[in-house]
């Protein structure tokens, strides 16, 4: 029951500069947007950073793990399902959370695999970052929770996860935002060679694949993850009060080795499970995605990630692009709190 996806690997947009005002309330540009579709009532601009707490993290045993989880809102309200990335956590989501409570909505933001307070309940299960192992893992905590079904929502890892789950789970979610669109794709495609420009963006793949990278990564986390947030989000003044809350994540003793074993594998050069592979060959065809999404992008986005147009046709279902103004990077959900939430109540009203 798990599936695999592998993010590819393309140049990146440059910055583009624009108010960050227009941005938090939400204003776009759409691509291909669907006419007629129903849309939310706009939710009020927040400022990123208002809230810099969860109530206490709950843990629920769930398929392979002991998953540690931030939960707001009504317990019997719809449910959103919201995934971080690498290398962040739950806190980029610390004030989508409420926005969305406020609308009623039951929000669940899991600690991926090898994050926070996510254990393995067993020593001898393989420390695999395999990206369908990870949306295995979400599916194992919706029935752990008894969740039918969700808006499943995220960037990054998370958005990669969402996008897995929204392809062979159809019915597990009632809708999807994925941020920089669509991200499934195979070890074949991986294995295929860029233009130099791109592949300069992988620095830390290639980084990773080797022992100096893994020993690096071990001693240097936290210098690591601040450099590619930086990197990632070149206009986002974060402080260190905020690096820190997330930074903590990754002291979980499984976070080298989920993190070292994901980009291995998507380069062929580690092994996934064989549990998965029924998955990896659905998966390897980019099966459409026919559930009801809105992929958003921020103009500042410094992270390598494909152009709009590049994915579009695979979203089947009703669909909608959103360009975000302002600055807004990668890290979308913490830099653009209120876009990011319009976009889950909106894409759950078609």
């Amino acid at each position: 029951m798990s599936e695999r996806i592998d993010l590819p690997r393309r140049g990146f947009l440059g910055a583009a500069a624009a108010t960050l005002a227009a941005a938090q309330l939400g204003l776009s540009q759409a691509a291909r947007a669907q006419t007629g579709a129903a849309k939310a009532a706009p939710l009020p601009p927040v400022k990123p950073g208002t809230h810099t707490t969860f109530a206490p993290i709950r843990q629920v045993n769930a398929g392979v793990l002991n998953v540690g989880y931030a939960e707001a809102g009504p317990a019997d309200g719809p449910v959103a399902l919201l995934l971080h990335g690498w290398p962040y956590d739950i806190y980029s989501f610390v004030d989508v959370a409420p926005l969305l409570a406020a609308r009623g909505y039951r929000v669940i933001m899991p600690y991926l695999r090898g994050n926070g307070s996510t254990t393995f309940l067993s020593a001898d299960t393989k420390r695999n970052g395999q990206p369908s192992a990870i949306a295995a893992d979400m599916i194992a905590l919706m029935d752990a929770l008894g969740i039918r079904n969700a808006v499943v929502a995220g960037f990054d890892w998370g958005a990669r996860t969402a996008d897995i789950m929204a392809a062979l789970w159809p019915d597990r979610c009632r809708g999807l935002v994925s941020v920089s669109g669509y991200l499934i794709g195979s070890q074949a495609a991986g294995k295929q060679p860029l233009p130099p420009e791109a592949e300069l963006q992988w620095w830390y793949q290639f980084y990773f694949a080797t022992d100096r990278g893994l020993a690096g990564y071990r001693k240097y986390t936290r210098q690591f993850a601040r450099l590619i947030w930086k990197l990632a989000s070149p206009q986002w003044h974060f402080d260190d009060a905020t690096f820190e809350r997330s930074a903590a994540a990754f002291d979980n003793p499984d976070h080298v080795e989920i993190t070292i074993h994901n980009y291995r594998w998507r380069q062929g050069l580690a092994s996934g499970e064989a549990r998965f592979d029924d998955i990896e060959k659905k998966l390897a065809t980019a099966p459409a995605i026919i559930v009801p999404t809105i992929t958003m992008e921020g103009d500042a986005n410094g992270a390598p990630h494909p152009e709009p147009s590049a994915y579009a046709s695979k979203f089947t279902g009703r669909y909608e692009h959103r360009n975000l103004t302002g600055g807004i990077g990668h890290n979308l959900p913490q830099e653009a709190p209120a876009a990011f939430a319009q976009a889950v109540l909106d894409v759950d009203r078609r």
